[in-house]
């Protein structure tokens, strides 16, 4: 199937804020297997990502693919953008009040319109893996196979605390998207990770410190496909999380759900914490949810869902058989 950007409009949504909107446009691309030829799984993106997710310059193209762990001669995999986020996008209204669960709504109605009644798996890592956990929550028969990683179902005090830091770079700023990324590298990386890779080696040519060439490396590039207002938009969907936020329990919310859970953790992540994931694994093992929590080991923090894929093709062709 051709992975080409396709546009859905979804008409009179309600966000959960009570403003109405005549019609919500969202682009998606299909990889993989004819829809309606083979098992769905859907992925989604990070913060920063998009639907783009795989091919030459596919953001995990190690894993989905031709023969790969996500095996596109098996799988209709879907990717739906989380509007916003600027990826071929015009005249988006980012002062719209939603949150992620919100989202989450939206992306099951745009499942509806594919006429998609079941997806084998969601796949979804970071704010993509949030983005799981609330479509679950709303939708307990949404699919066989719920595969969170690097993520959780709330937004904790530590995540609120950097959302809210980056929030204030991104208001104050001289360079709010630049520098906030700079700050956002530095959770989703670990001081062993950078120590190891830069050993205090400096750049010559530009009389700085490796690992500063580094970091200004990733500002520059993320002012190439990322705007301020879309920084700040997907900053506090992030903050948002929580499927408990009509004050219903994170049990009454999940047991329903015959889904197998797998959530993905990275042993060394300082951004969504592995304890977070352990503590919800045996909440819900008491509930008889079925559950397994899956280590990825890494010196690399948060980012290792991107990294080490070795690993996590590995978890995926476990699940998934």
């Amino acid at each position: 199937m051709k992975d080409e950007l396709k546009k859905i409009v979804i008409e009179n949504f309600e966000p959960s804020s009570g403003n109405k909107f005549q019609s919500f446009q969202l682009t998606y691309q299909f990889f993989g297997k004819k829809l309606g030829t083979a098992p769905i799984i859907l992925i989604n993106h990070a913060l920063t990502g998009n639907s783009l997710v795989c091919g030459k310059n596919g953001w995990w193209s190690e894993i989905v693919g031709i023969d790969k762990a996500i095996d596109l001669n098996e799988y209709t995999v879907l990717c739906i953008n989380i509007p916003g986020n600027g990826f071929n996008e015009n005249n988006f209204d980012h002062s719209i009040e939603l949150n992620l669960g919100d989202i989450a709504h939206l992306f099951i109605k745009v499942l509806e319109k594919l006429k998609i009644s079941k997806l084998y798996a969601i796949i979804g890592g970071s704010i993509g893996g949030c983005l799981s956990w609330e479509m679950i929550a709303i939708k307990n028969d949404i699919a066989d196979k719920i595969i969170p990683i690097a993520s959780d179902w709330k937004a904790n005090d530590w995540l609120i605390a950097n959302t809210f830091l980056q929030d204030r770079i991104l208001e104050n700023s001289r360079d709010p998207v630049g520098d906030a990324r700079i700050h956002a590298m530095l959770f989703y990386r670990t001081p062993e990770s950078l120590n190891q890779r830069f050993s205090r080696s400096k750049n010559i040519e530009k009389g700085i410190y490796n690992v500063e060439s580094w970091l200004d490396h990733h500002a520059v590039k993320l002012h190439q496909r990322f705007s301020l207002n879309s920084y700040k938009f997907l900053n506090n969907l992030l903050r948002s999380t929580d499927i408990t936020r009509d004050d219903l329990s994170l049990e009454s919310k999940i047991k329903p759900s015959k889904s197998e859970i797998h959530i993905i953790s990275v042993d060394s992540d300082i951004f969504f914490l592995p304890d977070e994931d352990k503590i919800t694994t045996s909440r819900l093992k008491k509930q008889d949810v079925k559950i397994e929590n899956h280590i990825i080991e890494s010196t690399h923090g948060h980012d290792a869902f991107l990294i080490e894929t070795k690993q996590i093709s590995d978890i995926f062709t476990k699940i998934l058989k």
